[in-house]
């Protein structure tokens, strides 16, 4: 049996858990420092200094040996201007330094910074790992067709594996979309009966109140006077 599964949240840990990717956070106890990407729009002031203290936290300083990108900007705030040089980089004070002749104008920096490691997950996806066997239990509704009522009801697939060749789609306006993955289900032993083996258990939940609807019959054997 296969099942399709569509999200439209997708954490760190979940996004391990499809690819078979790993997760690592380090703690500030160990001191380590990882480089992160950001980019900024910023003002190139009258002495040719851009000034990222203000884009930058506490916990970030600029990283000066990496590499570095200046663009001017166009009118309407594209990014096809020209590329600028940067003169001087420094590191403790977040600020690049170019020439005076590209004063006043407004510019897009990439660049790196260093960012403590327990701030950041890294997900490592490589070639030797995959998405692994899984015991999924999902929550959802039944409805009867007689009255109506949704039913709550238990999805219980004891042996899964995630197929890896799953798509997520990022879109340029920041709007949200779906995320959508592939289980195949396998016989396998639920928690409470380890004798039989089955792809998927669907447990409907009727002996609730909701589940009651009194309801008087239109169809009645003797016709009512009204």
């Amino acid at each position: 049996m296969t099942f399709t599964v569509e999200d439209a949240l997708l954490s760190p840990i979940g996004f391990s858990v499809l690819s078979g990717a790993g997760l690592v956070k380090k703690k500030d106890a160990e001191g380590q420092q990882v480089n992160a990407h950001m980019t900024t729009v910023a003002l190139i002031d009258s002495s040719g200094v851009i000034d990222l203290s203000d884009a930058l936290n506490n916990r970030e300083t600029l990283n000066a040996a990496a590499p570095l990108f200046i663009i001017e900007t166009e009118s309407d705030g594209s990014i096809t201007g020209e590329v600028i040089k940067a003169e001087k980089v420094t590191q403790d004070n977040s600020t690049i330094t170019v020439d005076t002749k590209h004063a006043g104008k407004t510019v897009f920096v990439d660049y790196y910074v260093f960012r403590n490691s327990s701030t950041i997950s890294e997900i490592q996806i490589d070639a030797e790992n995959f998405a692994g066997y899984y015991y999924v239990e999902a929550d959802t509704l039944f409805r009867r067709e007689d009255t109506g009522v949704d039913m709550p009801a238990v999805l219980t697939i004891p042996n899964v594996k995630i197929q890896s060749n799953f798509t997520f789609t990022m879109a340029a306006t920041g709007d949200p979309s779906t995320f959508t993955f592939t289980m195949d289900a396998f016989p396998g032993y639920t928690y409470f009966d380890h004798t039989k083996k089955v792809l998927c258990v669907l447990q409907v939940i009727e002996d609730n109140e909701s589940a009651i609807v009194d309801w008087d019959t239109v169809m009645p054997a003797n016709v009512v006077e009204g």
